[in-house]
């Protein structure tokens, strides 16, 4: 009864064994009879476990095989299901529980392998009715690769298996080695690593000059994970691409050759193919199609380390390829150096191997190698595409180049790229750390963003010295943090060279010893920002003690409002003063002599008497002493008027700011401002002499129409040019000015005053009619001011005229008036018809001579206005179209302006000044 209970029970559990290995494999019939046969056996025999009985390295393995295959999610539920079975304490042989799920599940994808591991790890078996087959040998499952050979610094290339950490791990016990087992079982004969010879799949003995190509390639598909079902070539291809792919070679001599490859090395077998940059195996070696093709694979690692080499030996030799170059190098060294280590590693595994005599089901493999250089393979590939992205290129720009690999989906490859940014990254974080806080620029190979000409001068620091190279500026930093980092060393050089100030900022230390410590900080900017506050800081720190010191030891704001009084006219009672000594000054030394006879001296005193007896006075000094006077150059038929200027002598620390193109813009536009208030001035006086002559002209009445004439010339001619003036003093002029000091009051560096200081220049010569774009407008308003002088000389003479006639009129009054008081009749008629004589000749001299000047001059006048109206309704400044709206307020030349605007400003006649 009981015999009959346990065949039962030996039935059942074969049943259910054929129908678990049904399952695992997939077979049915007579393809599944191996495998259950072997099945059978391993249960019934002994295992020797070929590690050690740790539950918890083994539940470990299942998750990281769970987790390289991507199923993530599988592996966590694994490990919950696991923790619960811990937890209930319902098994008490859990590790060998996990064991057999563990080699299922290898044997789920490989079931020759789960076979052959079976059969090599079994001692012993009670005899079985079946004959047994003989299973080809095979690799077992291959170990964890993520385990990282050194820690620290290192790239992660050397990424090798548990067992290969150090040389210390080589001398300890066997039997923690994958692949390296040890058997207890003596009747089990081990096959020396030398006799190891490819054809390691058969599933009969081999003949010689024979291998089954087929099953290679089946496993070779298996073990690397490549899909192939290519098999080996027929005899008849074999024969006509004149390859020997017998198996004749043992593996471990392949894998010699292999490994010499890996450091661009030919070996026996594989030779370097310097045409097509590649390896390959010696046509005539016996080596199968599959094998040749793992080979080919792995090979590759070699043809990217001479890339990379070749690289690096061409960079360490040229000279000119800057710090940052070299440090790439330096990056690509270090990833080599790794790379060499797990050669090291390998080389000593395959010794190893080959001193003990290693079967080939527990020693170094292609397959195994292959799945052992897949992540140094990806790290070689990366870094041979950083090399070949980077030829030619230099300083910033080589360094923009890789940090544009930086934003990775890969892990592995965004920390490889960020070790390398590192170190390329380096030299330019410390010349950014010296600039902006010592000012030391050192860039023998001009290789940084910033670029020193060292030929300029001091009195040109600031504007030409430095300067930045647009196309070595890093691609992590801003076009605004770099200006700001070359504005901040540029202050330092200014502050130091041109003022002399050795100044140290206390803050400068603080910031450098807490902020700038990591390099990794100058491109990961975007995620802590200690960087941009770092620049910042400095920045402002720096330029703010720089207009300190301009301000307060080097006077900035006394010479800009020096030059707004005096060279744009801004101090009223000086200039009308130094007008009316002037005017004193031509009269006396007759206008009509050319301007060479005026003497420099006498102008100099005349420039000391305004000052002396004005406002003026009260200024600074220094301010005075560089106040002077200036002849122009002198042109045919230039007076003292056309010729006399002011300057004001800039020198030194101002210069930065007082540049000689700006003295020659204020020296354009006090010419301007000072021609349209002499015009302004020269109306005042025949305004003047016009109402003080009024009452005694009224003693010729033959004079009053002409006298009429004037007066409506006269307040024409003056009604425009307060026009012109009250435009260029407010809306100009005092305009431009506020905005100016609001822009100087908020400026942040010496750069924002030069250019609201520029804006400031341009603004008012371009509203001044100075630009080139206005030389049209400006011509004709300088034909309006010759009219005006023409006005002025015509009203003098007439008036002259008039005033001696009418002193002869009360002469010869007076004349008869004492005859009579002396009793006598008066004059004589001789005298008298003297005197109708000359006062009818006075009569049609002056008077016809005077009335046809003032009609053509008016004439003239109003043509000019005209057209000087329709260039500014046509003009695209808005504010000299709302001008000619002003001048025209009555439209007086409304009717005559329709008629000229027919004309285009082109066909318009230029008269010259």
């Amino acid at each position: 009864m009981q015999a009959n209970q346990s065949l039962n029970s030996t039935k059942y559990s074969q049943a259910q064994l054929y129908i678990l290995c049904s399952k695992i494999t997939g077979l049915k019939g007579g393809r599944l009879t191996p495998f259950y046969q072997n099945a059978l056996k391993t249960v019934q025999s002994t295992i020797a476990t070929p590690v050690m009985s740790d539950e918890f390295e083994i539940v470990e393995k299942i998750k990281r095989k769970l987790a390289r295959e991507g199923r993530e999610k599988d592996a966590a539920v694994f490990f919950d299901l696991h923790r619960k079975l811990r937890s209930r304490c319902l098994l008490q042989d859990r590790w060998s529980i996990m064991y057999v799920l563990y080699k299922l599940r290898g044997g789920q994808n490989q079931p020759k392998a789960f076979a052959s591991s079976a059969m090599t790890s079994m001692s012993s078996a009670p005899p079985f009715e079946t004959t047994l087959l003989h299973p080809p040998e095979v690799m077992e499952a291959v170990p964890c690769l993520h385990l990282p050979l050194s820690s620290g610094g290192s790239s992660g290339i050397s990424s090798v298996p548990v067992s290969f950490r150090t040389n210390e791990s080589l001398t300890q016990s066997q039997s923690l080695l994958p692949g390296t087992l040890q058997t207890p079982y003596p009747a089990l004969k081990l096959q020396p690593a030398g006799e190891r010879t490819v054809p390691l799949f058969t599933g009969r003995k081999s003949q010689p000059n024979e291998c089954t190509p087929d099953i290679s390639a089946l496993h070779l598909s298996d073990a690397t994970g490549f899909h192939s079902t290519r098999s080996a070539a027929p005899p008849s291809a074999r024969n006509w691409r004149k390859e020997n792919t017998s198996c004749e070679i043992p593996e471990s001599l392949i894998i010699r050759d292999v490994i010499f490859a890996f450091q661009g090395i030919e070996g026996k077998f594989i030779k370097y193919d310097s045409a097509k940059e590649v390896f390959t195996i010696d046509p005539q070696s016996g080596i199968p199609k599959p094998v040749r093709l793992l080979v080919g694979r792995l090979t590759e690692c070699g043809f990217l380390h001479n890339k990379i080499r070749k690289y690096i030996d061409s960079g360490s030799t040229d000279r000119a390829f800057g710090l940052i170059g070299q440090s790439f190098c330096t990056a690509l060294h270090q990833e080599l150096t790794e790379y060499y280590r797990l050669i090291a590693v390998l080389e000593a595994q395959l010794q190893q191997d080959e001193d003990l005599a290693m079967e080939s089901s527990g020693g170094l493999t292609l397959r195994r190698l292959l799945v052992w250089m897949f992540d140094p393979l990806h790290r070689l590939k990366t870094l041979a595409t950083l090399v070949d992205v980077c030829q030619g290129k230099k300083g910033g720009c080589l360094a923009s180049t890789i940090h544009s690999y930086l934003q990775h989906g890969d892990p592995a490859i965004k920390s490889l790229i960020k070790h390398t940014l590192s170190v390329v990254a380096q030299p330019i974080f410390d010349t950014i750390i010296r600039w902006i806080f010592d000012g030391e620029l050192e860039d023998k190979f001009h290789e940084f963003f910033v670029a020193s000409d060292l030929t300029v001068k001091d009195d040109r620091l600031w504007h030409d010295k430095y300067c930045l190279r647009e196309s070595m500026i890093p691609s992590f930093l801003t076009s605004d943090q770099a200006k700001k980092i070359l504005l901040t060393g540029k202050a330092i050089n200014f502050l130091r060279q041109i003022c002399h100030d050795q100044t140290i900022i206390r803050s400068w230390d603080v910031i450098r010893a807490v902020e700038t410590n990591q390099v990794e900080s100058i491109f990961t900017q975007d995620l802590d920002g200690v960087y941009q506050k770092m620049i910042d800081t400095v920045y402002k720190e720096t330029s703010m003690h720089l207009l300190q010191v301009l301000h307060t030891k080097y006077k900035f704001m006394d010479h800009l409002k020096a030059m707004r009084r005096y060279m744009l006219l801004g101090q009223g009672d000086f200039i009308r003063h130094l007008m009316d000594l002037l005017e004193a000054e031509f009269r006396r030394e007759d206008l009509a002599k050319p301007a060479q006879t005026l003497f420099l001296h006498n102008l100099t005193g005349i420039l000391e008497t305004a000052i002396r007896a004005t406002n003026a006075q009260y200024d600074d000094v220094d301010i005075l002493k560089r106040l002077d006077v200036r002849l122009l150059e002198v042109s045919p038929g230039d007076t003292g008027w056309d010729v006399f200027s002011l300057q004001y002598h800039v020198s030194g620390h101002v210069c930065t700011v007082f540049t000689s193109e700006c003295m020659l813009m204020y020296l354009r536009v006090f010419n301007f401002l000072w021609r349209a208030k002499r015009m302004e001035y020269i109306l005042s006086l025949m305004w003047k002499d016009q109402m003080a002559n009024a009452k005694n002209f009224r003693l010729l009445p033959e004079m009053a129409h002409v006298l009429h004439q004037c007066h409506l010339i006269c307040s024409e001619m003056m009604h425009f040019i307060q026009q012109v003036q009250y435009y260029i003093n407010f809306e100009v002029l005092e305009c431009s000015w506020d905005e100016l000091l609001h822009k100087v009051k908020d400026a942040e560096d010496l750069d924002q005053i030069i250019a609201a200081h520029q804006e400031f220049l341009d603004t008012i010569t371009n509203r001044s009619l100075l630009d080139p774009q206005s030389a049209a407008i400006l011509n004709q308003l300088r034909t309006i001011f010759d009219l005006i002088i023409q006005f002025h000389g015509i009203q003098n003479e007439m008036y002259a005229a008039v005033q001696a006639e009418i002193l002869m009129r009360q002469k010869f009054e007076e004349t008869r008036d004492s005859q009579t008081e002396r009793g006598r009749w008066g004059l004589s008629d001789a005298e008298e018809n003297k005197e109708r004589l000359r006062r009818r000749e006075f009569t049609e001299t002056v008077i016809p001579k005077n009335r046809p000047k003032l009609r053509v001059l008016a004439q003239s006048y109003q043509k000019m206005v005209e057209q000087f109206l329709v260039m500014l309704t046509q003009h695209s400044d808005v504010s000299l179209q709302f001008l000619s709206f002003r001048l025209n307020f009555n439209e007086r030349y409304q009717l005559r302006i329709k008629k000229a605007a027919s004309v285009s400003p082109q066909q318009m006649p230029k008269k010259k000044t």
